[in-house]
């Protein structure tokens, strides 16, 4: 074999080789950027068989914001005079998707060093994106979560005890700036005889070796004064084990240790309160992207029942996942309801035609052994309250009363108008309330299970028999409507719930509003709507049921990109979501406003945080099905 067939031989390796490849595109671009070659990986996840890319020119791979920077020609220069270019960024697929490229396009020269075209080799890291992207989120509500904790130090210190890091509540309860602290050892908030007894290294010293120290004593501010502090050291560990610092969380408790006796209950309720709405406060953020996620299941399960053929063992399956979603939607309005992040339409309410209404469906939900008995004075006024709220708040109690009667028994459900002043019992501002009281005379609850039985999740039911978000949603909704939820037991005596909630003022009562009449059939159309949200799974998911009901959809995953689209096409409806990071639903509305004041704009929200205007602009709650959607979009002649 001569060299000529010695080299072309090796070339078909290599040639082989290359085309076999399929984790990675790698190709060959002519000196002006013209595909010449194409190999498996290449066409496994770009899209594009060799025949239909050879011969074109590589930028239609990038972004249209890549072409307008001229990247493309950008990327060859660097590489030819350079050697080498290499970078990171997104790129399309032939049916338009993107994906996250890592990208290395190196010049081919000849023997003569002219410059004969370029060898690029991509690969797909979309999946790693998305996994970086998920934990920097994370990370960083993490940290935003400590930052914001006011009643609370937490920080943490390196192996030797050095302060790395401080929060507001730290700053707040010892007195330092951080620039003032980290960096400095923490025995500084030691007394002196704590120092001169070794007491910060024994406390290091025994986190490193079970994990965890716990200790109450005094510690000194930055202004010289002591506190009494509360104080948990939390040893942390890499993957190996070994220590990397610690976490440190103290509380001022000066207050309760000095506390008279007799002003320990009050200070045991107001902690109770605050450890209350602290949860709250995270139980909104968890029930919010639940909500989401609803979204999704809801709307892709009613989507794909649509869609399946008339299988009813394979419909009973759709619908009994459906069922459950349904009842994870039921348990997300509870969490937000103990979060108080709701939403909440109070109205004055006429609390006997409300139990009068609720009678049947009681019945038949408690059971024949249940019986219900009402009791409402002629001259009853009405109460401030959202109905919708209310009642489910009655089906809580009435539910937890048959509970506790588990042979049976009559459930009482009163009301009474009461004027309240300064040292009520109820802890609420002066002024008039309605009192709505469910009694049984049921088992009744120990001091101890009376004390928690507002907690999230606290339960004195069986495994699978109850949430422990019952009482504790009734509670968010008192308090949200202005009210307050009041317990009455005794074990063995039975149990009153009292709901209270403002009175309503005659001034409060309005003409119902004149509904818009639904628009005939025939003067139906389709709308080019604008889909906003940066859940990616709920904006593909909106997409879809809009696409369903016969409208073209453009689809943004931020408010920016929003306001792109719309000003280059010409969109009829745009439906955003509220929370989004950077700009919020209700600051998109101001900007489409402001270019596009005709424009109707429809926000999508899980709970309440709507204020001002936007409490009467057009609103979906999420989750929405494609019936909600198609009932709002009515309202606008699709």
């Amino acid at each position: 074999m001569n060299i000529i067939d010695s080299n072309a031989d090796e070339e078909g390796r290599y040639r082989l080789l290359v085309e076999a490849v399929t984790d990675y595109a790698i190709y060959m671009l002519d000196p002006t950027g013209v595909v010449i070659s194409w190999n498996a990986g290449a066409e496994r996840f770009k899209g594009y068989k060799s025949d239909e890319i050879i011969g074109q020119h590589f930028s239609r791979f990038y972004t249209e914001e890549d072409k307008l920077t001229d990247l493309p020609r950008r990327a060859l220069n660097i590489s030819a005079t350079e050697g080498k270019f290499e970078s990171e960024g997104w790129r399309v697929r032939r049916d338009g998707t993107r994906f996250w490229a890592h990208v290395v396009i190196d010049p081919i020269r000849n023997s003569r060093g002219v410059l004969t075209g370029f060898a690029k080799v991509t690969r797909d890291l979309t999946e790693r994106k998305i996994a970086e992207e998920a934990l920097r989120q994370s990370e960083e509500q993490f940290r935003r979560l400590v930052q914001g904790v006011t009643d609370y130090a937490i920080y943490m210190l390196t192996p030797e005890g050095v302060v790395a890091s401080w929060n507001q509540g730290a700053q707040r309860i010892k007195g330092y700036l951080p620039a003032e602290i980290v960096g400095k050892h923490f025995s500084q908030f030691y007394t002196d005889e704590d120092r001169a007894s070794g007491e910060p290294q024994r406390a290091l010293e025994i986190a490193r070796r079970d994990g965890r120290f716990e200790k109450e004593g005094w510690r000194v501010r930055k202004d010289g004064t002591k506190f009494w502090s509360h104080v948990v050291l939390d040893a942390i560990r890499d993957d190996d084990g070994e220590i990397i610092g610690f976490a440190k969380i103290t509380r001022d408790i000066t207050e309760r240790r000095n506390a008279q006796q007799s002003l320990e209950q009050a200070r045991e309720a107001l902690f109770h309160s605050q450890k209350l709405d602290a949860i709250g406060q995270l139980t909104g953020g968890v029930a919010h992207d639940f909500n989401n996620l609803l979204m999704a299941i809801l709307g892709s399960l009613d989507l794909l029942r649509r869609r399946l053929p008339n299988d009813p063992q394979m419909l009973r399956l759709i619908d009994n996942a459906i069922l459950g979603a349904q009842r994870g939607a039921s348990l997300t309005q509870r969490m937000l309801a103990f979060a108080r992040r709701q939403d909440i339409d109070a109205k004055p309410v006429d609390l006997a035609d409300l139990v009068r209404g609720m009678s049947y469906f009681l019945e038949r939900t408690l059971g024949s052994t249940i019986q219900i008995e009402s009791r409402f004075p002629l001259s009853l006024g009405k109460a401030t309250a959202d109905q919708n709220q209310l009642e489910l708040a009655l089906l809580n109690l009435t539910m937890n009363a048959r509970d506790a009667m588990p042979d049976g028994g009559a459930i009482v459900i009163s009301a009474r108008e009461e004027s309240v002043g300064a040292g009520h019992e109820t802890g609420l501002a002066p002024g008039q309330y309605i009192c709505l009281a469910v009694t049984d005379r049921g088992e009744g609850m120990s001091e101890e299970t009376l004390a928690r039985a507002t907690e999230p999740f606290f339960t004195t039911k069986g495994v699978g028999k109850g949430t422990g978000l019952g009482l504790s949603m009734v509670h968010g909704m008192s308090e949200q409507m202005g009210g307050r939820l009041m317990l009455k037991s005794r074990k063995g005596e039975g149990t009153t719930a009292e709901i209270w909630l403002p009175a309503a003022n005659p001034s409060d009562e309005t003409l119902p509003e004149q509904r818009t009449a639904a628009p005939e059939p025939g003067s139906q159309r389709s709308l080019r709507v604008l889909a906003v949200d940066d859940d990616a799974l709920v904006l593909f998911n909106t997409g879809a049921m809009l696409e369903e009901l016969g409208h073209t959809v453009f689809e943004a995953n931020s408010g920016a990109s929003a306001l792109e689209i719309l000003r280059r096409e010409p969109i009829d409806l745009v439906i955003t979501d509220q929370a989004m990071p950077r700009m919020t639903g209700m600051q998109l509305r101001e900007a489409i406003g402001a270019e596009w004041p005709e424009l109707p704009v429809i926000l999508a929200t899980g709970y309440a945080e709507l204020a001002g205007g936007g409490a009467k602009l057009p609103k979906l709650n999420k989750p929405f099905t494609e019936q909600d959607l198609a009932d709002i979009l009515t309202g606008f002649g699709a």
